[in-house]
C-alpha cells in the first residue's frame, strides 16, 4: 500500500518548541516508521511556510528581510528535524521556485474550474502605518471564545478562522492605532459552493472525536468565501494581470505545499508524484495541531474537490495543546523548551519517548520538568534500560552468543504468547493512530520482561542446569528483539543500538514489523552491550559525597585465613568483570561457610591497602550498633558488578577514594516502616516500596538523607542492628 503523509509546516519566523513536536511532527514519524516496517511505501513531506505575515513581522522587527529570516529558521528547524530522528523524505520549504510554479498551476486550476472569482472586499487599514494590513498585523477581541489577543485570521484559543472585520476593537499589531476598513479588489475561493460536499464527505469519515466534531459543527454553520489574494509584497504573485502588488494569501499556498514538496521529491529521486495523489488506493494522513484542523478538513479538501483529480484526505490526527509551566530543569543551564536546548542537553529518544507517553492526543498536557525527568528515569532508565542491559550483560559475559532453545516451560510459553500479543495489540494501535495506547502495550513487556527475568533467576539455574539457562536467555533476547523492532519508531536510535547487541550487522530499519517475533539463530555472537542510558541527574539531585563512592554488589568466591592475622580473612570476591581479592577482620561474626556464595557489598573504588602482608582491593560494608556486626546485601540476589543506588542515582565514583575521606562519610542503619527511623526519624525524599516496609534499609547521608537499593531490591543488613547503627 502507498501511504503519504503530509505533516503541518511551521511558520519559518522562530525556532519550534517541544509542543510542535509533540503536536505533529513526533506522531507522524512514528506513524510513518510504523508503516515503512510493515511494508508500506511511504512519503512522509513538511517544510518551513515562509511567506505571509508571521515572517514580514518578524522581519520588520528585527530589521531583516523576509529571505534573512526563513533562511535562519528553516536552516535551524532542518536541523531539529534531522537530530531528533524525523525521518522526512524531504522537508522542503515554500520560498522554493518550484513551489511557486505549482501553487501558480494550481490557482490557475481553480479559476479555470470556476472555482475562483474577483470581487471587491473591505480590508483593514492602518492610518499611522499608512498601509493595508494583512490579517495577521490585526489583532483584537474574538467573537466565539473573548480571547483579547485574537489575529484576524485566525482565534488562536478557540481555533475559529476569522475574517478582521469579526473581531472587536480591532487594531495594528505594529503600533496598535485601532484599524479602519476600506475597500480594495481580490480574488476569492467559492468555498460555498462545496459546502453540502464537504459536509457529506465529512460525515462518511470516522475520525477523532476532536477532529470530527469540531469539523462538522463548522460545516453547519455554513462556509463563506475566502479572499485568497493579500495587499503585501511577500509571497507567492498571483498569475493574472492587475496584480502584480498583491500576493496569493499563505493559507493557499502552504497547504500547496503537500503536493509542490511530493512533486520536488519525485523530481529528486527519478520518482512518480502521481501514484500518490492520484492512485485511488493510496492513502493520505495529515498530523497537525488543533488549531490547524479547518485547513485540513475543510479548506485544503475543498481546493482538491475543485482541482478535481488528486486524492483527499483518509484521516486526519490532530493532538490537542501542549501547555507548559513547573520549573525548569536547571537553573545553572538556563534550559528552556525549545528544541535545539533540549537535543543539546538529553538523547533523542529521551524527548521523543517523553512525547510518546505524554501525547496531547484527546485532551491538552500539562508539561512540567518534574514529570518530564520523573518519566525518563523510572520509565526509560529504571524499568527498560536497566532490563535491556541485565539480559544483555548476562547473556554476553556467560555465553558469548545466542544460546539454542530447548524444552520450555509453563512460564517460558507465557513470555513467548506476550511478545506475540504485544505485537499484535501495538500492530493495532499504530494503524489507528493510537500512540499512547501502543507505547503503553511496549512498557508492559518491558514490566513482564523484569518479572520474568526475576522469575527465572538465570544466575542460578546457570550455576546448576547450563541448558535450561541457555532456554531461558534464548527466551530473554527473543523479548529483547521484540523491544528493539516494536520500539523503533518511538526511539529508533536506541533500538537500532540493541539491535547491534544482538549481533546483527544491519540496521533495524532493514527489517520488518513481524521480525520482532522471528526465532532468534544460535550461535550467532553478541556484542558487549553498555547501559542504554543514564538517570537525568537534576541540580538539586547532585550529591556530592554520592558521586565519590563506587559501592557494588560482589559475590563470594573463596574464603581463606589470612596467613600472619588469626583474626582476618581473604575473600575472593567476583564483581562480574573481575575478581578482586579483599581483606576482612569478619572471623568473629561469621564461618567460612556462611560468607561461601553469599552477596556482599563493596568499595570498588577506595584505595588499596595492605593489611599485614596481603593486599586488599576494596572494602567490605557491614552494620555495627556496637555489639552485633551484618554485612550488607540486596534483599535479593543481583548479579555481581552491578552498582548501588541512592534515591535512584547510580554511583559512579571513578576516582580512587582516600580512606580517610570515606571514614567521614555518614551510613547509617535504618528501620523502615511507616516511618524511617535511625538516630531519628528521617524524611526521605523517594518513594519508598511496600514491600520495603518492615525491613531494615541503609541509609547515605548527603545533602539529604538517600535511600540505598538496586533497581526495586532494598539493601539490608543480613542480620538485625539497631536503628542508627553506623555502616563501616
Amino acid at each position: 500500500m502507498k501511504i503519504f503523509i503530509g505533516v503541518a509546516w511551521p511558520y519559518a519566523n522562530g525556532v519550534v518548541h517541544l509542543g510542535h513536536i509533540m503536536g505533529a511532527y513526533l506522531p507522524a514519524d512514528i506513524f510513518a516508521r510504523f508503516q515503512r516496517l510493515k511494508g508500506n511505501e511511504v512519503l512522509m513531506v513538511s517544510g518551513s511556510d515562509e511567506h505571509g505575515t508571521p515572517i514580514t513581522i518578524t522581519a520588520e522587527k528585527e530589521g531583516k528581510s523576509p529571505q534573512e529570516i526563513v533562511d535562519r529558521y528553516h536552516k535551524i528547524n532542518s536541523e531539529v528535524m534531522e537530530k531528533l530522528g524525523i525521518s522526512f523524505d524531504l522537508y522542503y520549504r515554500t520560498s522554493d521556485k518550484n513551489h511557486e510554479k505549482v501553487v501558480k498551476d494550481f490557482f490557475l486550476k481553480l479559476w479555470n474550474n470556476g472555482y475562483l472569482y474577483e470581487d471587491k472586499m473591505l480590508l483593514p487599514y492602518c492610518p499611522s502605518c499608512k498601509r493595508y494590513l494583512p490579517d495577521r498585523y490585526v489583532v483584537g477581541t474574538c467573537p466565539y471564545c473573548g480571547y483579547e489577543n485574537a489575529h484576524g485570521d485566525q482565534c488562536d484559543n478557540c481555533g475559529h478562522t476569522l475574517d478582521p472585520k469579526e473581531l472587536i476593537n480591532p487594531r495594528c499589531a505594529i503600533c496598535n492605532t485601532p484599524t479602519e476598513f476600506k475597500e480594495s479588489k481580490h480574488i476569492f475561493f467559492a468555498l460555498s459552493k462545496l459546502e453540502n460536499r464537504l459536509l457529506e464527505w465529512i460525515e462518511s469519515k470516522d475520525w477523532r472525536d476532536n477532529v470530527q466534531k469540531f469539523t462538522t459543527q463548522f460545516l453547519k454553520g455554513g462556509l463563506k468565501d475566502r479572499a485568497i489574494t493579500r495587499d503585501i509584497n511577500w509571497g507567492v504573485e498571483v498569475p493574472l494581470e492587475g496584480y502584480e502588488n498583491k500576493r496569493i494569501y499563505v493559507w493557499f499556498d502552504a497547504v500547496i505545499g503537500y503536493l509542490s514538496a511530493s512533486m520536488e521529491w519525485a523530481r529528486r529521486n527519478g520518482d512518480s508524484w502521481e501514484k500518490f495523489w492520484k492512485d485511488p488506493e493510496a492513502r493520505h494522513y495529515y498530523f497537525l495541531g488543533k488549531d490547524n484542523i479547518p485547513f485540513h478538513t475543510i479548506i485544503w479538501p475543498a481546493m482538491i474537490m475543485a482541482h478535481g483529480d488528486l486524492n483527499l484526505p483518509y484521516n486526519v490526527i490532530a493532538n490537542e495543546y501542549l501547555q507548559f509551566s513547573g520549573r525548569k530543569f536547571s537553573k545553572s543551564k538556563k534550559i528552556g523548551v525549545w528544541m535545539p536546548e533540549l537535543l543539546e542537553n538529553f538523547h533523542p529518544d529521551m524527548i521523543r519517548f517523553y512525547g510518546a507517553v505524554n501525547m496531547p492526543e484527546m485532551r491538552d498536557f500539562n508539561f512540567t520538568w518534574e514529570n518530564f525527568i520523573d518519566t525518563i528515569n523510572d520509565l526509560l532508565v529504571d524499568k527498560f534500560s536497566n532490563l535491556v542491559y541485565r539480559i544483555l550483560s548476562f547473556a554476553y559475559r556467560n555465553f558469548g552468543e545466542i544460546p539454542p532453545r530447548g524444552d520450555v516451560d509453563d512460564l517460558d510459553r507465557v513470555a513467548i504468547k506476550t511478545i506475540m500479543n504485544t505485537r499484535k495489540n501495538m500492530d493495532e494501535y499504530l494503524e489507528n493512530a493510537e500512540f499512547k495506547n501502543a507505547i503503553k502495550e511496549w512498557l508492559n513487556l518491558v514490566r513482564f520482561g523484569n518479572t520474568y527475568f526475576v522469575r527465572k533467576a538465570p544466575w542460578e539455574l546457570c550455576k546448576n542446569d547450563r541448558d535450561k539457562c541457555g532456554t531461558t536467555i534464548n527466551i530473554c533476547l527473543q523479548l529483547v528483539q521484540a523491544l528493539a523492532v516494536l520500539g523503533s519508531p518511538f526511539i529508533p536510535y536506541t533500538s537500532n543500538r540493541i539491535w547491534k547487541y544482538l549481533g546483527n550487522e544491519d540496521t533495524v530499519f532493514e527489517h520488518g514489523w513481524n521480525d520482532s517475533i522471528k526465532n532468534l539463530k544460535p550461535g550467532t555472537k553478541l556484542k558487549e552491550p553498555e547501559h542504554l542510558f543514564n538517570r537525568i541527574e537534576t541540580d538539586e539531585e547532585r550529591f556530592e559525597k554520592w558521586e565519590q563512592v563506587d559501592i557494588r554488589v560482589a559475590k563470594v568466591k573463596e574464603v581463606n585465613n589470612h596467613p600472619d592475622a588469626e583474626r582476618l580473612y581473604v575473600l575472593t570476591l567476583d564483581l562480574g568483570t573481575e575478581e578482586r581479592n579483599v581483606v576482612a577482620g569478619l572471623k568473629k561474626y561469621y564461618s567460612p561457610e556462611e560468607l561461601l556464595g553469599r552477596d556482599v557489598l563493596v568499595i570498588a573504588n577506595l584505595e588499596p591497602a595492605t593489611l599485614r602482608g596481603v593486599k586488599s582491593q576494596g572494602m567490605l560494608l557491614a552494620g555495627d550498633d556496637g555489639e552485633n556486626v551484618a554485612l550488607l546485601k540486596p534483599v535479593e540476589h543481583v548479579e555481581p558488578g552491578t552498582r548501588v543506588m541512592a534515591n535512584g542515582v547510580e554511583c559512579f565514583g571513578e576516582k580512587t577514594l582516600k580512606f580517610k575521606k570515606f571514614k567521614k562519610m555518614k551510613i547509617e542503619v535504618v528501620n523502615i516502616d511507616n516511618k524511617v527511623v535511625g538516630e531519628k526519624e528521617y524524611d526521605i525524599d523517594f518513594p519508598l516500596k511496600e514491600e520495603w516496609k518492615g525491613h531494615q534499609g541503609v541509609i547515605f547521608h548527603d545533602k539529604k538523607p538517600l535511600i540505598l537499593h538496586v533497581g526495586e531490591i532494598l539493601i539490608t543488613p543480613d542480620k538485625k542492628i539497631k536503628p542508627g547503627g553506623q555502616v563501616r
